[in-house]
C-alpha cells in the first residue's frame, strides 16, 4: 500500500530538486536527500528544544524511490520521543513529480539531536 503525504501536518521544509543536485543518469544523489532529511529533522527539533541542536545519530535511512531534476520534494518531520537532553525525530519524504502526478513516498528516516547551549555543551530539553 503506497502511503500518502500526511493530511494534517503541513510541511517542515519543500524544496525543488534542481539538476546541479543530480548525477550523472539524472537522479539526485542520495546524500543531498539526507541532507534535506536532516534539515527539516533539526527544524523540528529546533522548535521543541527551543534553541540550537545538534545532529548526534541517524537511526535509520530508507530510500523507497528516486528523486528527479524537477521533483517538488516535502519532507514532513515529526519529534517522537523527548529525552533528558535528546529528541528523535521521524521524517518522511514525498515527491511531487512534475505537480500533476500524486505524491510518492521516496524516503523516510529517524534521526537523534540533542540539544546544546552557548557553550556547545547538552541541555536539557523541558518537558512539555
Amino acid at each position: 500500500m503506497t502511503e500518502v503525504m500526511p493530511a494534517e501536518m503541513h510541511p517542515t521544509i519543500r524544496v525543488v530538486a534542481m539538476p546541479s543536485d543530480a548525477n550523472a543518469a539524472g537522479d539526485i544523489f542520495g546524500g543531498w536527500i539526507m541532507s534535506q532529511v536532516d534539515i527539516a529533522g533539526s527544524v523540528a527539533a529546533v522548535r521543541r528544544a527551543k534553541g540550537r541542536v545538534v545532529t548526534v545519530a541517524v537511526n535509520s535511512f530508507e530510500f523507497h524511490q528516486p528523486v528527479f531534476v524537477g521533483d517538488l520534494i516535502s519532507c514532513y518531520a515529526e519529534v517522537v520521543r523527548v529525552g533528558t537532553t535528546s529528541l528523535t525525530v521521524d521524517v518522511k519524504v514525498f515527491a511531487e513529480r512534475n505537480r500533476v502526478e500524486s505524491p510518492v513516498k521516496v524516503t523516510q528516516a529517524t534521526l537523534t539531536y540533542v540539544a546544546v547551549g552557548d557553550d556547545r555543551k547538552p541541555r536539557p530539553v523541558d518537558k512539555p
